[in-house]
């Protein structure tokens, strides 16, 4: 049975916040770490007024079902953003010495 729950990137949409209300946030990015799939996303009206500045991004927990979760360790929390630090890295390469890739 395919699986018809794959978030994509650039995908937008709607999450309930601690204060009930609705944020409607775009997905940066995907990727897998030890077996487990995580998105990266900002809120979109963030990216729209960014201009070039930087943007806060979070990541959640994609299950089997295509349920989103929140990360529940700092652990799990350094991985991902480990992970996705590094794979925006390769993605942008450069060889411009100004550019600090660490």
């Amino acid at each position: 049975m395919e699986n018809n729950n794959t978030i994509e990137v650039g995908e937008i949409f709607t999450l309930v916040d601690e204060n009930d209300e609705e944020q409607e946030v775009e997905v940066l990015g995907a990727l897998e770490v030890d077996g487990s799939s995580y998105i990266a996303v900002s809120f979109v009206q963030e990216i729209e007024e960014s201009e070039d500045e930087e943007i806060d991004v979070f990541f959640l927990r994609v299950d089997s079902d295509g349920e989103l979760g929140a990360i529940e360790s700092d652990e799990e929390f350094e991985k991902v953003s480990q992970a996705f630090e590094e794979a925006m890295n390769e993605e942008h390469c450069c060889d411009d010495p100004s550019h600090n890739h660490e």
